[in-house]
This record gives C-alpha cells, sequence and structure tokens, in this order.
C-alpha cells in the first residue's frame, strides 16, 4: 500500500516554496522520497536543510516568476541538473487587495503574471519534458476563490479561477499521454498572506466561524493531498481541483 504513495526515485520542482505553504509541500514530497529543486525569489537555506533531513537531495532555484520570458532557462536548468523533471506543484502567488473602483492597472497587472500567467507556462515548459518522458504530475494550486469571489481581492480571484480552468483543458489533452494534472484550492490558511485578515477581528471571526473545522488551515495541512497527486496513487484523477478547507465548500 505505501509504494501508492511513494515518491523514490521522482524529481519534484516546486515554485514558492521557501516559505509557508510551499515549505511544507517541499519538505512533504522529500518525506516520500522525491529530489526536490525549490523556486523563489529569495535563497532559502532553512527549506534545503529541511529537504536534507529527510535524506533527499534539494537544490534552490532563485527566479522572480514575475519574469515569465526567464521561465524556459529556468527549466532547462533544472532538467539538466537532475536530469528530469516528473513532479510540477505550482505553488507561487502573490496577493494584492484594492476595492474593485480603485484597482490599479499595474497591480491587476503583477497579480494576473504570477498567479496565472507564470502558471501556465511553467506547466507548457514542464509539459514538453513530460510528454517526451511519457508520464508526469502536474500539481497547480488554485484556491477557494477559484469557486468564489471574495472581496478587495478580484485580480487574485480571477487568477485562481483561470488557474482551475486551464487545469481542465491541460488534463483534457494530456492524460492520454500520461501526464496527470489536477488542482489543490487551499482554504484559509495561517500563512503571511492572509495576515491582514487575520488581524482584523471581525473578518477573523466570520471566516473561523464558517469552517466547520473550526480552525484555520496550517501549512501542513497541504501535505497528504499533494503527494496524493504527485505519486501513483492518482494515477487516475485528471483535471480534479481537490479543495484542502477544512469544509468550508461543503456549507
Amino acid at each position: 500500500m505505501l509504494e501508492l504513495f511513494s515518491l523514490q526515485g521522482r524529481v519534484a520542482l516546486i515554485t514558492g516554496g521557501s516559505r509557508g505553504l510551499g515549505q511544507a509541500m517541499a519538505t512533504g514530497l522529500a518525506r516520500a522520497g522525491a529530489s526536490v529543486a525549490v523556486v523563489g525569489r529569495k535563497r532559502a537555506q532553512d527549506v534545503i536543510d529541511q529537504i536534507a533531513a529527510q535524506g533527499a537531495r534539494g537544490e534552490f532555484y532563485e527566479h522572480d516568476l514575475a519574469d515569465i520570458d526567464g521561465i524556459p532557462a529556468l527549466v532547462a536548468r533544472i532538467k539538466a541538473d537532475f536530469g528530469r523533471i516528473d513532479i510540477l506543484v505550482n505553488n507561487a502567488g502573490v496577493q494584492s487587495r484594492h476595492k474593485a473602483a480603485e484597482f490599479p492597472k499595474k497591480d491587476w497587472d503583477f497579480v494576473i503574471g504570477v498567479n496565472m500567467n507564470a502558471v501556465f507556462f511553467m506547466c507548457q515548459e514542464v509539459g514538453k519534458i513530460m510528454l517526451e518522458q511519457g508520464r508526469g504530475k502536474i500539481v497547480n494550486v488554485a484556491s477557494l476563490l477559484s469557486f468564489q469571489g471574495g472581496l478587495t481581492v478580484p485580480a487574485y480571484a480571477a487568477s485562481k479561477g483561470g488557474v482551475a480552468q486551464f487545469t481542465k483543458s491541460l488534463a483534457n489533452e494530456w492524460a492520454s499521454r500520461g501526464i496527470n494534472v489536477n488542482g489543490i484550492a487551499p482554504g484559509y490558511m495561517d500563512t503571511e498572506m492572509n495576515t491582514a485578515l487575520i488581524a482584523d477581528p471581525t473578518r477573523s471571526r466570520q471566516i473561523l466561524e464558517r469552517i466547520p473545522a473550526g480552525r484555520w488551515g496550517k501549512p501542513e495541512d497541504m501535505v497528504g493531498a499533494v503527494i496524493y497527486l504527485a505519486s501513483p496513487a492518482s494515477d487516475y484523477v485528471n483535471g480534479t481541483i481537490i479543495t484542502v478547507d477544512g469544509g468550508w465548500m461543503g456549507r
């Protein structure tokens, strides 16, 4: 049974892996046996140390995903270093809060660029490698706002809605080629991105009251889902968005 969830001999590439949800998932992938290439804007030695503590190989690659033109060279470098890429986890994301009538174009372009455009082109570049290999697992991190609108976050909602939809589109094209493309939609997580919400006593109370599990999510809550979608256990799962939300969407 454990072989279904083993990632021994696999190479995983995860973006936004230097902290929060990404760091937890990177360490979890290593714990399941994968070698892990971590992409982030600033080098974070602690995540590489955590991967090494699991007995796995970890390498850090500094790259700002706002630089979409640099993605082909980034992916080529990782492929050259590891010899293959079996798993792609697109986790990197940014947020900007403004009322819709006042939302600056530069912030809209930035959020859409990192959260949606960069994710697609990472899928495209790594997908080419996986198509040649004849197999691969792509896991895109979506959001509850792939399904809901949120408040004062139109760019974020648009970007995460787009991620969910092209995840399904890629699955339609690539499932028959041995590539599984799926997503994870985290709920309200106790991370740096949600600091403002957590600090707002009214919004924090309103959110907590709606979560059946009775608590905000933690980064480690993402680990089981990402290992499942990256492992042989999900070989017949395609185009699915798994919510990790404490029951929010079921309420």
